[in-house]
């Protein structure tokens, strides 16, 4: 329960106030939602807040510039109201005399093309809408997000349900071919903008445990999409229940896994303390080989319930939407998670433990052709993280990304390792998430941390030099991508001409052409260069991001039928039995030109092999409990 504050404003004792909130989403086929707010006000500058650093965005990317139709009123009268010329998520509102509460108006417009990222992406299609409640509402000055009480309601179009982790006072006129109106409980505001609502024409529970109570409420754009086969369900049974043993504990009520299918809104996974949005392609379920490249995504945003949500980072975890996030420890709250995610991933099922592998090989492999390593520290990463996010995606090799998932998901496991080999098999990686994340099992509640509390949990698992390692880890520059943890755990990252599973599968679903570990050429299928990464063939050739591949040793390289650059592929197979350079006629603006390249490696695509000169370490940690 959420009590109000007490507090001294300008001198004087004043109660929280309670905001009403009134989000009318009946026209979110138009991708439009309308949105009604009464604020208890004082006379004077009134100052409110539109959420700047929304949680688990990582940035000041809260979608302000898609708030439209702000008006304000009291009593009637229309009230002036000025944006302030410092920070453009601040508005200014004059109240007159008298005046104890007012009325704002305000409309959401939703991406309306496939755009944007995190809750300023596509949210609305035809058939379903995700709402974010930071997205609808203003908040004033003065108030941690915690002790701020709204009384939220939301009207949905006719015929459409809903799924969410936030509790529900009453919901009236759910009867065919009516609106459907849910008043929520009062609630802080921390906790209503951390409970997304999903909702659609075609909407389906699959209930996956009963203690504490966790489903899956899942939107779709047509109902054939929500038809998966009993065993997926099964293994998202699986994944609460590995879950479970792992953190030996729960930090929430309930949990709602919210997963969005449709090709029309921004894909990503955005966590939240007792649900997740996670949003991937309309046949993310029904199609196997896409359930397979989205497999470790709801597995990463339920682990974040633990990690992220309830234990996070001190400087993360600020009293409002207002005040900067420091992304320092990101290391620990994407890297973290993404190491655990990958590990639930085949405890679960969800991919079998090769497939998962193959998934480890390409992120070691791909670190290990990221030049940026030289010059950008891990450490870098994240304390740039509220740029990186949103870069673009050329020159992602050498300018690196937000590569503490990644490289973090190898550091993490080098450090489960350590503590196997340290303990003789008497400990794991799992008896620090036990320590750090586990019991007692309460509701939603924020337990921050700082570097020294994760060294010191790390040292109470088993005594080693984590300052020393976390250290080097965080600020080395190579050479090379961090594979202790996999060479420790019996594998090395080997090359050879024949795709994985997972690596075919990623280049037939996402369109592309991989020649990045020979050529050093990253582009599309049809033939527009993404990347080149610094000092290999391609780049040493004079070719680069934006440029586009016309054609290979005459042959064009786009040519109808063929798929995952079949040309160059089997160009590069062909050139390694020649002594003729590969010729690429490439297009960059309005120019052409013909670049030789003498290389003669044929394919490379990197795999994971056992070194049996070793424990098998990894397979022993991908191993269901």
């Amino acid at each position: 329960m959420v009590f109000p504050a007490i507090m001294t404003i300008s001198g004087r004792c004043a109660t929280a106030p309670t905001v009403t909130l009134s989000v009318d989403a009946t026209s979110a086929p138009r991708k439009i939602f309308h949105a009604s707010l009464k604020i208890p006000a004082s006379p004077g500058d009134l100052t409110l807040y539109y959420p700047k650093w929304i949680p688990g965005e990582h940035a000041p990317d809260g979608p302000v510039i898609d708030l439209a139709g702000l008006k304000f009123s009291a009593g009637g009268q229309i009230l002036k109201w000025r944006r302030d010329l410092l920070d453009g998520f601040t508005l200014h509102v004059d109240v007159p005399a008298g005046v104890t509460e007012i009325s704002a108006e305000l409309d959401f417009l939703s991406p309306a093309m496939f755009e944007g990222g995190f809750s300023a992406g596509s949210s609305a299609t035809d058939k379903l809408v995700i709402i974010s409640w930071n997205q609808v509402l203003l908040y004033p000055k003065g108030w941690k997000s915690d002790d701020l009480t709204y009384v939220a309601s939301l009207k949905l179009p006719a015929n459409w349900k809903f799924g969410t982790s936030l509790p529900i006072a009453l919901t009236s006129g759910n009867q065919p071919n009516s609106e459907t109106q849910i008043t929520f409980q009062p609630t802080s505001l921390t906790l209503l903008v951390d409970s997304p609502v999903i909702t659609g024409e075609y909407l389906k529970i699959v209930p996956l445990a009963e203690d504490p109570p966790t489903e899956m409420d899942i939107a779709a754009d047509s109902a054939a999409a929500l038809e998966a086969p009993q065993y997926v369900w099964d293994h998202y049974k699986n994944l609460v229940e590995q879950a479970q043993k792992l953190f030996g504990a729960h930090h929430y009520r309930d949990y709602h896994f919210l997963y969005t299918l449709s090709d029309h809104v921004a894909h990503f996974g955005l966590e939240h303390h007792e649900s997740d949005d996670s949003r991937v392609g309309e046949r993310g379920l029904v199609d196997e080989t896409d359930r397979k490249l989205s497999a470790s995504l709801l597995p990463h945003e339920y682990v974040h319930s633990w990690n992220g949500k309830f234990r996070r980072p001190a400087d993360l975890a600020t009293p409002d939407y207002q005040q900067p996030m420091q992304d320092d420890l990101l290391w620990v709250y994407e890297g973290l998670t993404n190491y655990l995610g990958f590990v639930l991933t085949a405890r679960s099922g969800l991919l079998s433990a090769e497939q998962d592998r193959d998934d480890l090989a390409r992120t070691a492999a791909a670190l290990d052709h990221t030049p940026g390593r030289e010059w950008r520290s891990l450490q870098d990463t994240a304390d740039a993280a509220p740029q990186l996010y949103f870069a673009p995606e050329a020159w992602h090799s050498y300018r690196r990304s937000v590569d503490f998932y990644d490289e973090d998901t190898l550091d993490w496991l080098w450090a489960d390792v350590i503590i196997r080999q340290q303990s003789k098999g008497r400990k794991s990686l799992d008896d620090f998430c036990q320590l750090f994340h586990g019991a007692p099992s309460t509701g939603p509640m924020v337990k921050p941390y700082t570097f020294d509390d994760v060294v010191n949990t790390l040292n109470q698992v088993v005594p080693y030099d984590w300052r020393g390692f976390w250290t080097e880890r965080l600020t080395n520059h190579g050479p090379g991508a961090p594979l202790g943890g996999i060479e420790s755990s019996g594998w090395k990252v080997v090359y050879d001409g024949t795709p994985t599973e997972m690596e075919s599968s990623s280049m037939y679903a996402y369109h592309v052409a991989s020649a990045t570990y020979s050529l050093g050429l990253e582009l599309r299928e049809d033939g527009t260069i993404t990347d080149t990464i610094e000092g290999m063939p391609a780049a040493r050739a004079g070719i680069g991001p934006g440029m586009k591949l016309i054609a290979v040793n005459g042959r064009r390289f786009a040519s109808d039928g063929l798929r995952e650059g079949q040309v160059l592929r089997d160009a590069l197979k062909a050139g390694a039995t020649s002594s003729a350079p590969l010729e690429l006629l490439i297009e960059n603006a309005d120019y052409y030109q013909t670049y030789k390249i003498d290389y003669h490696g044929g394919e490379k695509f990197p795999r994971l092999v056992r070194d049996e000169s070793k424990p098998d370490l990894l397979s022993e940690i991908l191993k269901a409990k």
